[in-house]
């Protein structure tokens, strides 16, 4: 769940970034997506349970890196979900690796079936078990264009070390492998090759066989990449898995083709409205202003931008916010969120903080800023928690809240016994508080009929056609709000419901069932089974 009541609120509220690429994203660059022709049979049971394929894989990547779901009860409308970073990312890096990929993925609907391939993660979603394909008609590969290499011995250097990858990943326990051969004192090749966790080691040999045979067509090109329906091969001069397993803040080395050659440096999100005034003036300024020579590397004034946001009184210093937290420390961990982990923080002159820590990081937003800027300036309410500021100068994004002393919703609602404290009154002042903040903020957008985004919220929250198109609506925030509904009536997690199901089966679609065979009280929390009658259900 979100880490608490007014967080949620804030999220279904617009999400507005303005980040520059940071120095170690590469491994988000889009290299292929390729959708099929077929069209769904049921559009919106489809797109529902791909959701929830989704959501589950969601859930999965962040723990392990890999992640496979099905979801749907019928066979025409049954959505099956695979899901795996390559093994050099960290688990932040994947994370926002799997983050970019599901934004891109649902372009592909209603076809049912689509595989998104970026620098570190492969996702893929259809309407029949593939798990355990190694090969298909889809199978592409890439070769850079950056320039062919005409060092003697690169052709022959760059097959061998192919060899050695494909020969040795099936034999590795987790089915990948990384290395590198010199050419000469100047030139040097690196390569990785992986297969998805899901094949046996039969198909990740023929995966990987295969990909061997069409990567060398690249040759003598600086750099290539085999993508299969079970495997990834790549090479490249320059050390990609290298920069990308290093931590968080390091640097990461270009690589061509493949790489995003964005500005570097470190975004945020503006969400409240005293930084919203600050930013939108920036973004004004820098539209309007004529360019100048020093823009040819920062055409669109995020620099500038940031610049400004930094000299604001809205501006938190990396290094304070991280000696406030003890260095991020687990014990600091309040929430998480779906792009972001929350720590409880103490400033040296004693107030108490809350510092959100952002996995996401986009340059695709910058156009629809200052209009959603614009519409949530003048957001204050009682039931909105107070975004203090933001850090841009460090490493990482951040973002600084009033801290919440009572902590997360989630924190009692979800605790068998902390529970017992919300009794009907309490829930129904929680549902009410929170319909009014939405309410407030419906308000201050009107005249909006739709925010187009990136992809921003916690899977399981978020409606169906916000997830597919992109678009923000007053109808979307009302889902999200149903979602948070029927967690504080059942006592249940959404997003982890499935999983803790005897019926196998999401929240909603929990709810729904007893809706139709009229016992909804059923799905009552039992400790208000007592405070509640059907009739007021």
């Amino acid at each position: 769940m979100v880490s608490s009541i007014s967080t949620l609120v804030l999220l279904l509220a617009t999400i507005s970034s303005v980040t520059a690429a940071t120095a170690n994203d590469n491994y988000t660059t889009l290299l292929s997506l390729n959708c099929n022709g077929t069209r769904a049979v049921n559009t919106q049971s489809f797109d529902v349970n791909f959701v929830d394929a989704m959501e589950i894989i969601s859930q999965e990547i962040a723990s392990s890196g890999f992640g496979m779901a099905e979801s749907g009860e019928n066979a025409t409308d049954k959505a099956y979900g695979l899901g795996q970073c390559l093994n050099y990312l960290s688990n932040v890096d994947c994370r926002l690796c799997y983050s970019q990929s599901r934004v891109q993925l649902p372009l592909c609907l209603p076809s049912t079936s689509a595989r998104v391939y970026l620098n570190g993660c492969f996702l893929r979603y259809g309407n029949y078990n593939f798990s355990e394909e190694a090969v298909d008609d889809l199978d592409s590969v890439a070769c850079g264009s950056s320039g062919n290499v005409t060092e003697v011995g690169f052709r022959d250097g760059a097959n061998g070390l192919i060899q050695n990858l494909t020969n040795g990943a099936y034999e590795d326990r987790d089915y990948y492998k990384e290395g590198n051969a010199t050419i000469s004192s100047d030139v040097k090749i690196y390569g990785v090759a992986q297969c998805w966790r899901s094949l046996n080691k039969s198909g990740c040999r023929d995966c990987l066989e295969k990909a061997r045979e069409k990567i060398v067509g690249c040759f003598p090109a600086s750099e290539g990449a085999a993508l299969n329906a079970g495997c990834v091969v790549r090479y490249s001069m320059n050390p990609f898995y290298v920069a990308s397993s290093a931590s968080s803040g390091s640097s990461s080395v270009g690589i061509g083709l493949f790489s995003d050659n964005s500005s570097s440096c470190a975004g945020c999100n503006v969400i409240d409205y005293c930084c919203s005034l600050v930013i939108g003036a920036a973004i004004l300024w820098g539209r309007r202003r004529p360019p100048t020579n020093g823009d040819s590397e920062n055409p669109d004034g995020s620099s500038e931008i940031l610049r400004l946001i930094s000299e604001s009184h809205l501006s938190f210093k990396y290094d304070d916010l991280r000696k406030a937290t003890k260095d991020f420390d687990l014990g600091n961990k309040i929430g998480q969120g779906g792009y972001g982990s929350v720590y409880k923080g103490t400033l040296p002159d004693g107030r108490e903080i809350a510092v959100k820590r952002l996995f996401i990081n986009t340059t695709q937003w910058l156009d629809q800023f200052f209009n959603e800027v614009n519409l949530i300036s003048q957001v204050q309410h009682k039931n909105l928690v107070k975004l203090l500021g933001c850090s841009v100068e460090g490493p990482e994004s951040l973002l600084v809240y009033e801290y919440l002393c009572n902590t997360s919703l989630d924190r009692f609602l979800f605790d068998s016994f902390r529970k017992k404290a919300l009794d009907w009154g309490k829930r129904s002042d929680i549902l009410v508080g929170t319909a009014e903040g939405l309410a407030y903020l419906h308000e201050a957008s009107e005249g909006q009929s739709h925010l187009s985004t990136g992809l921003a919220g916690t899977l399981g929250y978020m409606a169906p056609e916000y997830v597919v198109h992109g678009q923000l609506t007053e109808k979307a925030d009302v889902y999200s709000y149903g979602i948070l509904v029927l967690e504080v009536l059942t006592g249940k997690k959404s997003n982890s419901s499935v999983s803790s199901s005897t019926e196998s089966q999401s929240l909603i679609s929990q709810v729904w069932g007893h809706f139709n065979t009229k016992t909804l009280i059923q799905v009552l929390d039992l400790d208000l089974q007592d405070q509640c009658s059907e009739k007021k259900l």
